[in-house]
């Protein structure tokens, strides 16, 4: 059988189980020096080995989403002169090809994640540097439409070295897209806004709970959703925790706190990015402060809370995003300081990683994306 590719956003859309081969795409920092921009890889889901495909240049697209039909890429121009932009590329998954077709201005500084709804109308992009969030529209043909919203957010928090101001560092939309979570680092919470996506100008509206608070000091960075919408997972970046949230009654109250590192650790905290597995089985979070390592936890299927399996080394420096191919069998660690993307074996029974032996070499990933 001839393979063909077929791509997929994170581990969070349906898999097609005759795919043998998949496009992963590699966001990078390109300031360092090592990297040219967007990294397009052939992944074989038989071995765990990837090929170069192609590469697209780019200025720090540092992280990237998918439409919603898989035909188009958005990726962040990260840049903290108040100049940082989305580009719009259209992607032939048969050849591995992107091709530019537009940029728009975010009217941010440190736009640092992007995502987009299943139906492919907007995209949300945080920006870091000055606590805003910024909402485009996505044109019939995949290109971007001038920004229609921006919130500005405002608060911070008790750290005086990194939490001044508002740091908006991602958003994720619930299970059934009625909202939309913000993670804020620099206030400590997560700001939950209604997405009403038939409102021109105005797609985000605060919702009635408008935010719910992390651990003081803790730095919310990024979070997981499960299938079902009941839990939400966030990782605090500078307390490395994870907190359980359940919706209850329509809100989010906090049921759990765990750490992501062995009791034994004493280094630098620096938390980064958090996934469940496929099945929701299990739940994944890095530390890429002295640590080096992914968090792995078994999730109760009756409450949702989190039981420590242990900790895995990503076998390298600085692990920031890492996803989990759609059959639940790899997982790959994007190590931002040793140029590499390390690909272990997963255990679907256990959880537990295996490393494969196999790498992809390129210069400070940053973001993950099949």
């Amino acid at each position: 059988m001839k393979p063909f590719y077929l791509l997929l956003f994170c581990s969070c859309l349906p898999f097609n189980v005759l795919a043998q081969h998949l496009n992963l795409l590699i966001g990078t920092y390109t300031n360092t020096g090592k990297s040219e921009g967007i990294y397009v890889y052939d992944f074989d889901l038989g071995t765990g080995k990837a090929f170069r495909r192609s590469v697209e240049a780019a200025i720090n697209p540092s992280f990237l989403t998918l439409s919603a039909n898989r035909a188009n890429v958005y990726a962040v121009t990260q840049t903290d002169d108040g100049k940082g932009a989305v580009n719009a590329y259209a992607f032939d998954d048969a050849t591995g090809q992107l091709m530019l077709l537009n940029q728009q201005l975010v009217q941010a500084s440190g736009p640092c994640h992007i995502t987009t709804d299943s139906k492919g109308r907007y995209v949300i992009v945080s920006n870091y540097s000055d606590g805003r969030v910024s909402v485009l529209p996505i044109n019939e043909d995949g290109s971007l439409a001038p920004l229609v919203q921006l919130i500005q957010h405002e608060g911070s928090g008790p750290n005086s070295d990194r939490q001044k101001s508002p740091h908006v560092h991602s958003a994720f939309f619930s299970a059934d897209e009625q909202q939309v979570y913000v993670q804020d680092l620099g206030t400590d919470k997560i700001n939950i806004y209604d997405f009403r996506p038939e409102n021109a100008t105005s797609p985000l509206v605060p919702a009635q709970q408008s935010f719910v608070k992390g651990s003081p000091g803790g730095g919310p960075r990024h979070a997981a959703v499960s299938s079902d919408g009941t839990y939400v997972y966030l990782v605090e970046e500078m307390l490395a925790n994870v907190v359980v949230f359940k919706k209850e009654g329509g809100d989010l109250k906090p049921i759990q706190t765990i750490s992501v590192n062995e009791a034994s650790y004493e280094g630098i905290d620096g938390a980064a990015d958090i996934k469940l597995s496929p099945d929701g089985k299990f739940l994944y979070a890095s530390n890429r402060g002295d640590a080096h390592t992914l968090a792995i936890y078994h999730v109760n299927s009756d409450d949702g809370t989190l039981t420590k399996v242990g900790n895995q080394s990503t076998l390298g420096k600085r692990p920031r995003n890492f996803t989990i191919s759609p059959d639940g069998k790899y997982l790959l660690a994007a190590n931002q300081e040793t140029d590499n993307v390390v690909i272990f074996a997963r255990n679907p029974s256990t959880g537990l990683l295996k490393d494969t032996g196999y790498r992809i070499d390129v210069g400070a990933p940053v973001c993950l994306v099949f």
